[in-house]
This record gives structure tokens, C-alpha cells and sequence, in this order.
């Protein structure tokens, strides 16, 4: 499935303009929604509220024309795996997650349900997709970060500070293609060494780089 073809397939009813739309009836689209968050977390929250007014922008309403199953992982693995599954069987139109650790288990339990799928660090590397252009498959979305642009943040972290020469990496396994590029493609430029460091807190880093 291209790219392309996909979205709009998936766009189509929303470009439809409502007046034409309410001449003829409507069936309930239903979307399943499996996000690696706890439900009731305000930037969950924040998040279902900006999507759920995309939507109405669209012409969507939940209890008009959609339905929309949540399924909350909260980081646990073993639930994520039993969601993806749920999910999956109540047959839905098209199933929207974000995160490498809901999409695996969702792409292992089927490859005919459409995925939209968003902050996935390296889709390609990951066999997610067979290419950003033409993704493949039953699943196509959008990457965290364009990750190209990668030896130009730390040129620009050079710029502002010259006397930088160690950098933390961390070493989360679905970033490890690009930042095995990143690193590459450092050494080639000799003016930055990255360190790898499971460092998540700023004091963690400091502690990493003083080894």
C-alpha cells in the first residue's frame, strides 16, 4: 500500500463536505486508540482533547458518526500486548497509536487492519515499514525526529559551546540505527566523542560524563 494512497483513503470521508454528507446515511466509523500512557494523566489528557477537536473540525463526533475504543498500556508491557489484541478484534476501521512499544505488538497481531502511527523513532530500521516514501504493508505515520538532521544538532550544540567534546547517548534500543548514523557520521567530523550512558535525568548525564 502506498503511502499516499493510504492517507487519502483514510482523509476521504473527512473531505467530504458535511452538506453532502447529510443527504445520504452514515455509517459509525469505529477507531481504536492504543497509546503507551495512563489514562488519567493530564498530558493524556491534553492530548485525546486536541485530537478529539481535530476531529469535530473534520466533521467527526463520537455518538454521531464515530466510535473510539481507548486501550491506556501505562508502560506495561504484558497489557499492551493484550490490548493490541483486543483491539484488533473488534474489527475496527483503522487503529491510531504512537510509540514503538504499542506498534510492534499491534503489526504482530495483524497486517490487514490500517495503522496510523506517530512518534516512532525509526519506523525503517525497526521493519515497521519498508520506506518513509512508500511504507508498505497496513501501517504508515510519522517520525519523532527527522533524524538526517541529526549531525547539525550537535554542530549547532559546537557553535554554542566550542569547548564540548563528550556528549550522553542514550542507548534506548528503537534509537539505535539512527544514533549508530549519528555516531558514524560524528567520527568522521573528529569533534565530538558520544558517550553511552543510561542517563534519563540531567543529573544521571552530568554523572555518565564524568567517567
Amino acid at each position: 500500500m502506498k503511502r499516499r494512497e493510504f492517507i487519502a483513503g483514510l482523509g476521504g470521508a473527512a473531505a467530504m463536505p458535511l452538506a453532502a454528507r447529510a443527504q445520504q446515511p452514515q455509517r459509525t466509523r469505529r477507531l481504536g486508540v492504543l497509546m503507551n500512557l495512563v489514562a488519567d494523566d493530564h498530558e493524556t489528557q491534553a492530548r485525546v482533547g486536541a485530537f478529539l477537536q481535530g476531529l469535530q473540525e473534520f466533521g467527526w463526533g463520537v455518538g454521531r458518526n464515530i466510535r473510539i475504543d481507548y486501550r491506556w498500556g501505562a508502560g506495561d508491557a504484558d497489557r499492551i500486548r493484550q490490548y493490541a489484541a483486543e483491539l484488533v478484534a473488534l474489527d475496527p476501521d483503522v487503529i491510531l497509536t504512537s510509540g514503538s512499544t504499542a506498534l510492534a505488538p499491534l503489526l504482530q497481531v495483524s497486517r490487514k487492519v490500517p495503522i496510523v502511527f506517530a512518534q516512532v523513532p525509526d519506523p525503517v530500521g525497526a521493519s515497521f515499514v519498508n520506506s518513509l516514501a512508500q511504507p508498505g504493508g497496513n501501517a504508515t505515520g510519522f517520525l519523532t525526529y527527522e533524524y538526517g538532521m541529526s549531525g547539525k544538532w550537535l554542530e549547532l550544540l559546537k557553535e554554542i559551546a566550542p569547548s564540548v567534546i563528550r556528549v550522553p547517548k542514550y542507548p534506548f534500543e528503537p534509537l539505535r540505527c539512527p544514533l549508530l548514523s549519528l555516531e558514524a557520521s560524528m567520527r568522521r567530523r573528529e569533534f565530538v566523542l558520544l558517550i553511552t550512558a543510561a542517563a534519563i535525568l540531567p543529573r544521571e548525564a552530568r554523572g555518565a560524563l564524568s567517567r
